[in-house]
């Protein structure tokens, strides 16, 4: 078990360390950051004095192990457009993208696994039928469309729902959430779906593909033939084996859920990460396009991290092999 995890953490440590590069590549060479930085009256002498104050005249080696160094620390500069300090910035976005997303991935998860049970138990049913309908709109439709639609039939037509912002938020020390309030509340819903539904059709027809192949193995017919019940076989056996394999699938989608959010936090104005990296592709603002970059990876190796371990404990197989996971 320790091999295992101390091999998964340098494995982490090496993709930080490529993103890293590639965060450090797009800061350094795209655009000049002094000619962001400074006004057009600005002389040659001061534009020299402030790129040898920057560290952009050392080799290219000690600037990477720099930006490393002070990327571990949380210091990834400061914004050109705002100027002020990237991690102050993302720090103030963070919570309503973490919130929206960890509403998004519940429903993706509840939903989609119930979807998925219910028509691998009555695959000839009309619910399940309709439930791979629903999955079919949601795969084929783009969430830009989905969202656009939903504003149209529930903001607009209905009037029953907000069509952008946040609501009203609340302070809770140094985190904003709008779990507090009504307005904080409704207005998650139409985002939720939104950034959800495609992850919901995918843990769907997953759960729904390994419980039909579940329930043909033998042990599933030796364990009616024993005369459990069908709520025994079916929920105390086959899904428990069903869910092996959506550990993995649903930790990467909620990684997902937070590295696509920019579309969906542009079409609903949601004020979060994705929103302000949005505004500084717009902008060329290098700072935060790196700081984004590299902390959605950091997201989804913590949680790739945090698959693999939990793989690792429900699968027995893994075990008897020495922990190597295909």
């Amino acid at each position: 078990m320790l091999a295992f995890i101390i091999r998964r953490i340098l494995q982490s440590i090496v993709v930080m360390l490529m993103v890293a590069l590639l965060s450090f590549t797009l800061f350094r060479y795209v655009g000049d950051p002094v000619v962001s930085m400074v006004g057009r009256d600005t002389t040659f002498e001061e534009r020299a004095a402030l790129r040898e104050t920057l560290g952009l005249n050392d080799p290219i080696v000690v600037q990477f192990g720099r930006f490393v160094k002070n990327a571990s620390m949380g210091d990834f500069g400061i914004s050109y457009e705002q100027r002020r300090p990237v991690i102050d910035l993302i720090a103030e976005r963070a919570p309503a993208t973490l919130e929206l997303s960890f509403v998004s991935g519940l429903f993706a998860l509840v939903v989609g696994v119930f979807m998925g049970v219910y028509s691998g138990l009555h695959k000839d049913g009309f619910l399940s039928k309709l439930f791979q309908s629903v999955s079919l709109v949601g795969i084929s439709l783009p969430p830009f469309l989905i969202g656009i639609l939903l504003i149209y039939l529930f903001a607009v037509i209905l009037g029953w729902l907000p069509s952008m912002g946040r609501g009203e938020v609340r302070q809770l020390g140094f985190w904003s959430t709008g779990f507090l309030s009504f307005s904080g509340l409704i207005s998650l819903i139409l985002p939720a779906i939104t950034l959800g539904l495609f992850q919901m059709t995918l843990i769907m027809r997953l759960v729904r593909s390994e419980m039909l192949e579940v329930m043909r193995t033998d042990y599933i017919k030796f364990a009616r033939a024993r005369g459990l019940t069908n709520r025994a076989v079916n929920f105390g056996h086959a899904l428990k084996n069903t869910l092996v394999p959506v550990i993995t699938v649903t930790g990467l989608q909620l990684g997902q859920i937070i590295a696509y959010s920019i579309i969906t936090e542009t079409v609903f104005q949601w004020p979060g990460m994705g929103y302000l990296f949005l505004q500084a592709v717009q902008r060329v603002d290098l700072p935060v396009m790196g700081a984004y970059l590299v902390l959605v990876a950091l997201i989804f190796v913590v949680i790739n991290l945090i698959v693999d371990f939990l793989y690792y404990v429900v699968d027995p197989r893994l075990r008897m092999e020495g922990g190597a996971v295909s």
